[in-house]
């Protein structure tokens, strides 16, 4: 028998770990089993023949459901390594009934891209349009990763132009930038400023290639702006994040402002971005654009 002091100095086996791919397709295959066994023929249209021995459909009736062979999806629920395309993953998630949440995991686990994500929220909620105002003096806006503008507090109403004078389908940042004469007198450091959004929006615009909203914007930007045609074909890629900025307003003058950057979601979509005065004079100068904002 061995002594303890024989057995700690015994060396230890080393089990290597999955490598990740092994351990995303059984999450794979396990989420689509619990998804599988949820769900009743009659939800499907199915008839209930015979007894079943595991609640929910069986393989071969979301094969048929999917329109997928029968041994091809057991593989996926074996784990098996197999390419899947984005199509099928699309009938299986039909077939499957999966929620936004669920069809947005599966895609994850299968390392594909969703052919039809499902559209963001056009608007912000109530409580985020609070914090907007509990922001104020200091300007605050609700953007998403397409630079529409989905929200704003009083002080950036102000901070170029009167956003509440612009028509909604034209309150986008970049095609403000690009188009509208105030913007380009109102970003301080302009080149800089619209190479980096639009650097952003060509790294967002990869998870959106085949969305009509996007390719829309993208026709419209690229027809109305030359120098924006020029920068997307640079192919410039950029990430949001936390900066500083300057701003020529009309009525208060120069503004340098410390922004931050707050996702409102679980991925990169709505975002909130609060411009903090980086000197006293923006200070100053912001609480007089907020009272003139609020006051009249």
């Amino acid at each position: 028998m061995a002594t303890p002091a024989a057995s700690a100095a015994a060396p230890l086996e080393l089990v290597p770990s999955a490598a990740p791919e092994d351990v995303r397709r059984r999450e794979l295959a396990g989420f689509l089993r619990s998804r599988r066994e949820r769900i009743s023929p009659e939800q499907v249209g199915l008839p209930a023949v015979g007894r079943r021995r595991t609640p929910g459909l069986r393989r071969e009736e979301v094969a048929l459901l999917a329109a997928v062979g029968v041994t091809w999806y057991t593989w996926l629920e074996q784990a098996r390594d197999i390419q899947v395309s984005p199509q099928v993953l699309d009938a299986i998630a039909r077939a499957l009934l999966l929620d936004p949440n669920e069809r947005r995991h599966l895609f994850v686990l299968a390392g594909n891209v969703d052919p039809a994500p499902a559209a963001s929220c056009p608007t912000v909620t109530p409580s985020v349009q609070a914090i907007m105002k509990q922001l104020e003096p200091f300007p605050c806006v609700a953007v998403n990763n397409r630079y529409d503008v989905l929200g704003y507090n009083s002080t950036y109403r102000l901070l170029i132009t009167d956003l509440d004078e612009v028509a909604p389908e034209d309150r986008n940042i970049m095609l403000l930038a690009f188009t509208h004469p105030d913007w380009k007198r109102g970003l301080v450091d302009y080149q800089q400023a619209t190479a980096l959004m639009v650097a952003k929006f060509r790294s967002s615009m990869a998870d959106h290639v085949a969305e009509p909203a996007w390719k829309a914007l993208l026709k419209r930007l690229r027809l109305a702006s030359p120098e924006f045609d020029a920068l997307w074909q640079q192919h410039e890629v950029g990430m949001s994040g936390n900066g500083d900025k300057r701003f020529l307003n009309p009525h208060v003058g120069l503004l340098h402002f410390d922004f931050t950057t707050l996702w409102l979601g679980p991925g990169p979509s709505t975002r909130l971005i609060s411009y903090t005065p980086s000197d006293e004079e923006t200070r100053d100068r912001i609480e007089r654009l907020h009272k003139l904002a609020t006051e009249g």
